[in-house]
């Protein structure tokens, strides 16, 4: 128990210091943890720290909790960050992400699972639907940094928007194509209905209900509620991001819908009710908070898990195509869906660019093999680690100097 205290007395240390400690350099708190962790796996540690303690798949039932608690945070954090006015025009890139980038993506990771990797079918989709999706825990570097931002980095900044609300959606589009693979393994029913209908359309009109009802409702209890002493708004408690967070997501998946895409519209919806209120920027330093102690708890963990056996087995083909996940798949059919775009061509490149993969891609995977039976399931894990290895090394790498020479140029706005 000691040894849990510890270290969970320097993870909240490392959550709170290394923002500041890196702000404006080369290097990410992402980046410092993974490495950090993966030294910590290497080290010679006795048993019961040793030997593969972490590894996650023999833990799959606590990454898929704790993964998920960080997702459902991060979203109400995209949310209440997304200052554009609903529409077609406004959110342009961000329906060509979701709508093209999205399921091409997941088509061509499958592809290259069953190609390169010889996954079954089953597993080639799962891989597809883990991988394809942006993460909105790790890419704070590239995204709006708070509500009512004026400095250049704010609504009007059309790589940040666009990458906040395209990581606060696709998240829970990828959720059908996961439960396919899981139905193709035996674990999950399907319907003789249509698969569109009823694993994507269904569940996204009432995921986008719950969350419009559930923001109205919260909206109302923090701005608009006539007795002070139950207006949220008017005490500085962060709390509610909690709410936020659990309240439409847990209602969503009791009806059948997608749950983080109704957390996210939940978020939305409050900020879309009252956008000038200070207490927005209460919420989203509390959920920032958040963020980064799962930030740190999941890399640190993962790095761990990378040093202390989790990579053994690793193969050239396994490092071919996490590289290429991240280099070629995503810059290509990103740069793809954003032709003849609403921003510019350096803007539409970093967007294309920055599709950063982590925290959300842990879950889905976890969720998944904690539901079914997938063959070759130590290749999902070691591709899945190692495509968020380079995804971390590169962005974390770029997204700091590349973001501050564009924004410089005044090329990343609309």
């Amino acid at each position: 128990m000691e040894v849990l205290l510890a270290g969970a007395g320097v993870l909240a240390l490392l959550a709170a210091v290394l923002p500041n400690l890196l702000h404006e350099r080369a290097l990410s708190m992402p980046l410092i943890l993974l490495v950090g962790g993966l030294i910590f796996g290497l080290l010679p540690f006795p048993h019961p720290y040793g030997g593969g303690v972490l590894d996650p798949s023999s833990q799959v039932d606590v990454v898929e909790v704790i993964t998920e608690l960080g997702v459902l945070v991060s979203l109400v954090g995209a949310g209440l960050k997304s200052d554009r006015l609903l529409g077609w025009r406004s959110w342009s890139s961000t329906w060509r992400l979701l709508l093209i980038t999205l399921p091409l993506s997941i088509c061509a990771v499958a592809f290259l699972g069953w190609w390169a990797l010889a996954l079954s079918p089953a597993a080639a989709l799962l891989l597809g639907a883990a991988l394809a999706p942006t993460d909105p825990v790790l890419a704070g570097d590239v995204q709006v940094p708070a509500p009512n931002t004026e400095d250049g980095r704010g609504a009007d900044n059309e790589i940040r928007f666009t990458l906040t609300t395209e990581a606060g959606l696709n998240d829970g589009l990828a959720m059908p194509f996961v439960l396919v693979a899981l139905a193709m393994v035996g674990t999950a029913t399907t319907s003789a209905v249509p698969w569109l209908l009823t694993e994507v359309a269904v569940p996204l009109v009432i995921a986008v209900l719950v969350g419009l009802a559930c923001g109205r409702l919260l909206s109302w209890l923090m701005f608009r509620v006539r007795n002070e002493r139950l207006r949220l708004g008017e005490y500085s408690d962060g709390l509610v991001v909690l709410a936020i967070a659990f309240l439409p997501y847990a209602l969503c998946q009791w009806l059948g819908g997608i749950g983080f895409v109704a957390v996210f519209t939940a978020a939305a919806t409050i900020r879309a009710s009252e956008r000038s209120h200070d207490y927005h920027g209460v919420l989203h330093e509390f959920g920032d908070q958040l963020e980064r102690l799962f930030v740190a708890l999941a890399l640190l963990g993962l790095g761990v898990a990378m040093g202390d056996g989790l990579l053994n087995g690793l193969r050239l083909v396994e490092i071919l195509v996490a590289v290429a996940v991240v280099l070629v798949v995503r810059p290509l059919f990103g740069g793809l869906a954003l032709i003849r775009g609403s921003g510019s061509r350096p803007a539409a490149k970093a967007i294309a660019f920055f599709g950063i993969r982590g925290i959300g891609s842990l879950y889905y995977l976890a969720y998944a093999l904690n539901h079914g039976d997938f063959p070759m399931a130590d290749s999902l894990w070691r591709t899945t680690a190692f495509t968020i290895a380079v995804s971390v090394l590169v962005h974390g790498l770029l997204s700091g100097p590349v973001m501050r020479r564009l924004e410089k140029r005044g090329v990343a706005g609309s």
